[in-house]
């Protein structure tokens, strides 16, 4: 047992150790009392059959309906999770600005878009631009939106046609994805460098560095290992919040998987969310595994390793000795 355990908790007696074994027990029979119950419920129901399984066994069905959503998951998560970072880093470091005129702004939208539920963000960028383009079309701001259209949101696939602006479904799931999970990164990178001990950035400016190059070569640094935990938490649940873009009719494994292969074989809808939650959640834990490697990689290549007094450094000067009390010739 650590020395942390024997401070916080009591070492459990024999009869503390007896009591623990006895509800260990206990609660493993209920556990598996309850999922017999299930299976037999399930069995009574004809849930094990056969049919219901056997689409997932074909590969007509990975090819034409999973797979393309698993890619279309995977290529929403990524392309937000580099944005959602990117957003995340510039306002966490903003709300710590000196200015207040960078700070009180960046707050706001940190806020803004956390309180936002991320469904409503999705509708919002799904159904507004439509509905309000042609109007900003006919004013003064009618060439910054096609400007900004043709130049930088076509990428994402929005499209304009006589002034009205189409959202695809691609790119509103990647806008919500990016402001919500920002916002909770931005907060992140914030906590994260100023969990940092003040004496860092003391020495940092001590020795003549500005604030961009302590932020940068000292706090930033250390401060990733701090934050690594919480932006891996927050990379799963963004993930899994892809799932949300099928009340857009996004073509994710969601919509795929849960909604259109039961359409089309029996029904099966039992079997198509176990299907689908096992493919999550195999993706999820390899980007936890990802990030712990990543994490003791980082830690390794940052340590250093101490050298004594007198292993580390030149070699001695012939005719000359080094005695307890100093150096002394031969």
């Amino acid at each position: 047992m650590s020395k942390e355990a024997t401070v916080l908790f009591d070492i459990p007696g024999p009869q503390a150790r007896a009591r623990n074994r006895m509800l260990g027990v206990l609660v493993t029979v209920a556990l598996a009392a309850v999922l017999a119950a299930l299976i037999w419920r399930l069995a009574a129901k004809d849930q094990f059959a056969g049919k219901l399984w056997t689409p997932f066994t074909e590969w007509t069905v990975w090819r034409h309906l999973i797979i393309p959503g698993l890619l279309n998951t995977l290529k929403a998560a990524a392309v937000a999770t580099v944005l959602a970072l990117l957003f995340g880093i510039v306002f966490g470091l903003a709300r710590l600005s000196d200015h207040w005129w960078i700070r009180l702004p960046a707050g706001a939208v940190v806020e803004f878009f956390r309180g936002i539920p991320l469904l409503i963000l999705i509708f919002l960028a799904f159904f507004v631009p439509n509905k309000i383009s042609p109007a900003i079309a006919e004013s003064q701001f009618g060439q910054l939106q096609r400007v900004s259209v043709d130049y930088f949101f076509s990428i994402f696939g929005v499209e304009s046609n006589a002034g009205v602006v189409t959202v695809p479904a691609f790119a509103a799931v990647v806008f919500g994805l990016t402001m919500y999970n920002g916002s909770v990164l931005a907060e992140v990178v914030r906590a994260g460098v100023l969990s940092i001990p003040k004496g860092q950035s003391e020495a940092a400016y001590s020795i003549g560095l500005r604030k961009n190059g302590v932020m940068r070569l000292v706090l930033l640094p250390q401060a990733i290992t701090v934050m690594m935990p919480a932006i891996v938490s927050q990379i799963v649940v963004l993930l899994k919040d892809t799932a949300l873009g099928f009340i857009i009719a996004y073509p994710e494994l969601l919509q795929a998987g849960f909604k259109q292969v039961p359409a089309n074989y029996s029904n099966n809808v039992l079997q198509a969310g176990i299907v689908v939650a096992v493919i999550y959640i195999a993706i999820n834990m390899s980007v936890s595994r990802l990030a712990t490697w990543l994490e003791a990689r980082s830690r390794r290549s940052r340590k250093t390793e101490a050298k004594t007094m007198g292993t580390g450094g030149p070699p001695p000067v012939a005719g000359v000795g080094i005695t307890q009390q100093g150096a002394a010739p031969v």
